[in-house]
């Protein structure tokens, strides 16, 4: 649908796509945040919201991530057919206040007072329409040159969100004029905020036009505008992704776009969303989601429960059987390498226990045993004192860099499809059933000719198996 009175006017959404994967470990880590995984429905947070800001009066996203996502949002942003207009690289993580500034100055040079809508990746929203209604109804707002924020309706004195205090109650349709932005209250003033009609749940989700926001930033911030735009003037195509200038990314402020814009602008606006929403903040929002029974369980994979009540049962493996007996108001998350069992009341300390898996160099804290990859994944299946093994997939057409390593060799034994592999001088296919050697210091590099995902265990022996024991000499992803 058109999102304003001026059918040529179309938005420009921006999803921010970093995180810490902390808050729905184990199924969440830092190498795999939780908008890139499937923990409701058979599409990610990030597809998801990819699909609910496209289609007609979107234009395409422009999605601001890290180095260590990038590929990751190339491949899932192409599974669900959607090709991105922009993917900004940050080098750091600065909050939120840098990466919009840096995705709508983008937008201003290729759509100059361009709408901008920026969203977090990792919200659910299972009414995709409902959203785009009150889009439309902050669009005309922010056309106008108001500054629109949208807030969830509140169900319940929830002490775990910021609020918007509106200038007098509303119950939705058109935007209403924003009095002030309220931090996370405690439970007697959630009470008196959800009693008023005139508070919303702050969901951070923003619509402006590029050029007002960009004065905002002029007036409010220029410092932060100024350090930004060279970060940006500065950016280097790096294969489809724009890498922003690491060296003045390090004079770019930390800071949220709550307290250097929203929180001291004019001309603000929210729109009231009634329609389902949640920012899955831990796995108690994961059961309130879920299809529970009349005895609210809620069963997800291979689970078995007996007289179990208001829990959570999660298998991630077809092949990890889980049961529960007797169980109450128990959140049981199981994984290959990975369980955590704890009160439903007390998940959200879910971060603690990370915090210190972390201390303790746990690799699971911030790991999984599969790693993708911008050629595939790899997972590994057994470790030693002196070898590990892992298996590897490789996707049509796609090839690991050209590499040797300092510690270690490689037996490779391709169990199906067919490699090429070059070993030293030498270039071979390799078919099913057969294996190669990679000695130790060798130059080398394994790459798929076919058609389908090409599959091999690798088994490495020596002293050290870490993944930094790779020297690069050529990569076709631009890895250093």
């Amino acid at each position: 649908m058109p999102f304003t009175q001026d059918p040529g006017r179309i938005v420009h959404p921006v999803i921010l796509c970093g995180g810490s994967g902390t808050r729905l470990w184990p199924v969440s880590r830092q190498s795999f945040p939780k908008q890139f995984s499937r923990v409701i429905g058979d599409e990610s947070l990030f597809q998801s919201t990819a699909r609910r800001l496209s289609g007609e009066g979107f234009a395409s996203p422009v999605i601001v991530t890290s180095a260590d996502f990038r590929f990751i949002v190339r491949d899932q942003l192409a599974a669900i057919g959607i090709t991105p207009a922009a993917v900004l690289i940050e080098p750091s993580p600065r909050n939120t206040a840098p990466a919009v500034l840096a995705a709508t100055l983008w937008i201003e040079q290729q759509a100059p007072g361009g709408l901008v809508l920026v969203a977090p990746s990792d919200h659910l929203m299972p009414d995709p329409e409902s959203f785009r209604v009150a889009v439309a109804a902050g669009a005309r707002r922010a056309a106008a040159g108001g500054i629109v924020t949208f807030g969830i309706t509140p169900s319940t004195p929830e002490t775990g969100y910021g609020y918007l205090e509106l200038a007098a109650p509303h119950t939705g349709g058109e935007a209403a004029a924003l009095k002030r932005f309220v931090e996370k209250p405690d439970l007697a003033a959630a009470r008196e905020m959800l009693a008023s009609g005139r508070h919303l749940w702050n969901a951070g989700i923003f619509l402006f036009r590029s050029d007002v926001m960009i004065g905002a930033f002029a007036s409010l911030a220029p410092g932060l505008l100024a350090s930004v735009t060279r970060t940006l003037d500065a950016a280097k195509p790096d294969l489809t992704f724009l890498r922003l200038s690491p060296e003045a990314w390090q004079d770019v402020e930390s800071i949220s776009i709550d307290y250097a814009i929203m929180e001291r602008a004019g001309d603000l606006w929210a729109v009231p969303y009634g329609g389902g929403w949640t920012d899955l903040g831990g796995w108690a929002a994961i059961w309130s989601e879920g299809a529970a029974g009349a005895d609210g369980v809620v069963q997800e994979g291979q689970v078995l429960a007996i007289d179990c009540r208001d829990s959570l049962l999660r298998s991630e493996d077809e092949n990890l059987q889980l049961v529960g007996i007797g169980l109450e108001d128990i959140v049981a998350v199981a994984m290959q390498d990975a369980v955590l069992v704890a009160r439903k009341s007390d998940a959200q300390r879910v971060k603690d226990a990370v915090e210190a898996l972390k201390e303790k160099k746990v690799a699971q804290a911030t790991t999984f045993r599969s790693d993708r990859r911008p050629w595939g994944w790899f997972e590994t299946l057994a470790t030693g004192e002196r070898f590990k093994v892992k298996c590897i997939v490789v996707l049509p057409g796609a090839a690991l860099s050209l590499q040797s390593h300092r510690f270690r060799a490689e037996h490779w034994i391709v169990v199906e499809g067919t490699a090429r592999v070059t070993v030293g001088d030498s270039v071979k296919l390799v078919n099913e059933n057969q294996s190669v050697y990679i000695p130790l210091g060798e130059k080398h590099r394994l790459e798929n000719p076919g058609e389908t995902n090409m599959v091999l265990i690798e088994v490495q022996t020596g002293t050290y198996f870490g993944e930094d024991d790779i020297i690069r000499y050529d990569d076709i992803y631009a890895r250093q």
